[in-house]
């Protein structure tokens, strides 16, 4: 794994992952520009998030199965196909179709990231699990970024089709210079899916994992698809570009999550998951503070979805790298036990996103967002109470 191949994998996880974000940005561009009110237009977004978590489940166990150049290549192309189509729909059933079908397809990033474990000595894994972590975050980022501001400027499709082209060129960059690897299973598909749920069932260290990400990552996608309507809304009355420009605040968890994952390497996963849940917890405090509006409030909203973002990816480093060192053979499937999971809470975090900021306004986000951590805390504190028992006499 050189490092101009390590920096290419990294570039082509953001380019995928971005396809799940940058709807977030532009959902109340898609209301109007389909006369469909707020709350459907962010079936968009939960529809892309469910495939996405169908794709983990379906797809990404074939990693350990098929050769990755022609695995990941294919469900690229077939991406950058799935973006095109949606960018012409003509109504909100067909674009939230089209979504989930994108949303399956895009599963690049759970993928790559089994494949580069496998590739690299175990005393690089966490960082560099980091920096492939560090580029699917930047696509995230700039997903909304560019979603919002470009959408702002030449309407909701543009930000579909540009994405549809990137994972074209991805596509075909990654066709000339993906390595050759050799399968680690020869498993029927069927016993593949099946191993997934085993391992759930058999790995108490991978249901833990899976617990944390979904519940925080639950939290995190509520949080940003109302925070788009908090700021298009009569609070601020801003346009979706401030949507994207928030985003890029967060490029500082680039930085943070390759020494998240080197703290994981040396001191292990544990005690870089808790100070990240103790982060959720208090991002919702500073959330909470948005609702104000002004100043103040967007102050607020910068400084507490900043902590948000960083405090997310970093426990996701430290989860991967707690399942990577299960079974090294099982790789892609663990993986896939654990993106579903967590894009399972995603989506689910989505819609009761949508349908608490309807009731609650954006305090209620705030709450729900504390509410999902403290459920994370309260299964570390059990695990570490367990734990101390069991080291006694």
């Amino acid at each position: 794994m050189s490092r101009p191949l390590v920096l290419l994998l990294a570039l082509t996880c953001g380019v995928a992952v971005g396809n799940i974000y940058f709807p977030q940005a532009i959902s109340p561009l898609i209301a109007a520009g389909l006369q469909v009110p707020p709350e459907s237009a962010a079936l968009a977004v939960t529809a892309a998030q469910l495939g996405y978590a169908a794709g983990i489940f379906l797809l990404v166990p074939l990693g350990d199965r098929v050769p990755h150049r022609p695995l990941i290549v294919a469900l690229l192309g077939l991406t950058g196909i799935g973006l095109l189509v949606a960018c012409t729909a003509t109504a909100l059933p067909a674009l939230v179709g089209t979504s989930v079908l994108v949303g399956v397809t895009t599963v690049i990033a759970p993928i790559i990231a089994p494949m580069a474990a496998g590739l690299v000595a175990d005393d690089r894994r966490g960082s560099v699990t980091g920096v492939l972590l560090s580029g699917s975050i930047g696509g995230m980022l700039l997903a909304r970024a560019f979603g919002g501001t470009i959408g702002e400027w030449l309407g909701w499709r543009a930000p579909y089709a540009v994405a549809g082209a990137l994972a074209l060129l991805a596509a075909t960059a990654l066709a000339f210079s993906l390595p050759t690897t050799v399968p680690a299973s020869r498993q029927r598909y069927p016993a593949l899916l099946a191993e997934s749920l085993r391992l759930l069932r058999a790995e108490p260290e991978l249901r833990r994992s899976c617990f944390y990400q979904a519940t925080i990552f639950a939290g995190f996608t509520a949080v940003w698809t109302g925070v788009a309507l908090l700021l298009t809304g009569p609070v601020y009355g801003l346009g979706t570009s401030a949507v994207g420009a928030l985003a890029l605040v967060g490029a500082a968890t680039m930085i943070c999550t390759p020494l998240a994952g080197r703290q994981a390497d040396r001191r292990g996963p544990d005690p870089v998951n808790l100070v990240c849940i103790l982060g959720v917890i208090a991002a919702a405090a500073v959330l909470a503070v948005g609702s104000l509006g002004g100043a103040l409030g967007l102050a607020a909203l910068v400084v507490g979805t900043l902590l948000l973002d960083v405090a997310m990816q970093s426990g996701m480093v430290a989860n991967q790298v707690r399942i990577f060192a299960l079974r090294p053979e099982v790789r892609g499937r663990l993986n896939a036990a654990y993106m579903t999971c967590a894009f399972l809470g995603g989506s689910f975090g989505s819609w009761l996103g949508v349908r608490t900021y309807s009731r609650f306004g954006w305090p209620g986000v705030s709450v729900l967002l504390a509410l999902l951590a403290g459920l994370a805390l309260t299964r570390h504190l059990s695990h570490r109470r367990r734990a101390v028992a069991a080291r006694l006499p």
